[in-house]
């Protein structure tokens, strides 16, 4: 749910609130109530981060955009939100060439939990390929180790093997 959606339907929870305290509902006051507070709860802690992953994984990156920077303090996010936060971003600032920014973001990322191997593995070779850009070697070359480590996908371990010719190439 956006921000707008989320207080609609908390505005209508409140009227339906009222009602239930004026008819002395109680029980039903206390249900309303709580799901009001799970909305405010979400709100801070899930954010927009899974509409904007729908629309990222749709390509509409304006979009993904709008729904990211709707989250006002992305500390407060579960961890597990964090991480795809930190990605989205790493990835949106990646593609406007803000390469610093989006070194910070997958930094960020990198330090989160991740359900899959595969997950973590992106935002490490985004990381080599960035440092690749900006001709650390070394440290493209730790990165890349890191990945190895963990259980990828064959087109990740093609990446690899395209970042390590590369590597190979330059050094």
């Amino acid at each position: 749910m956006n921000k707008t959606f989320r207080i609609t339907v908390i505005a209508i929870a409140v009227a339906f609130l009222l009602y239930a305290v004026y008819a002395q509902h109680y029980n039903i006051a206390v249900y309303i109530l709580g799901g009001i507070g799970y909305l405010v709860w979400s709100y801070f802690r899930e954010g927009t981060v899974f509409l904007a992953t729908q629309a990222f994984h749709k390509q509409d990156y304006e979009k993904t955009k709008r729904l990211l920077d709707e989250i006002n303090n992305p500390d407060q996010l579960r961890k597990g939100r964090r991480g795809y936060y930190e990605f989205m971003r790493g990835n949106l600032a990646l593609k406007e060439e803000r390469i610093d920014e989006a070194e910070y973001h997958f930094q960020l990322a990198s330090r989160l939990p991740w359900k899959r191997d595969t997950e973590k593995g992106f935002v490490l070779i985004n990381l080599a390929n960035i440092a690749l850009r900006k001709k650390t070697y070394d440290r493209a070359t730790a990165y890349l180790d890191l990945a190895k480590k963990l259980k990828l996908t064959a087109r990740q371990q093609t990446i690899i093997e395209k970042i390590e010719v590369e590597l190979n190439t330059r050094s």
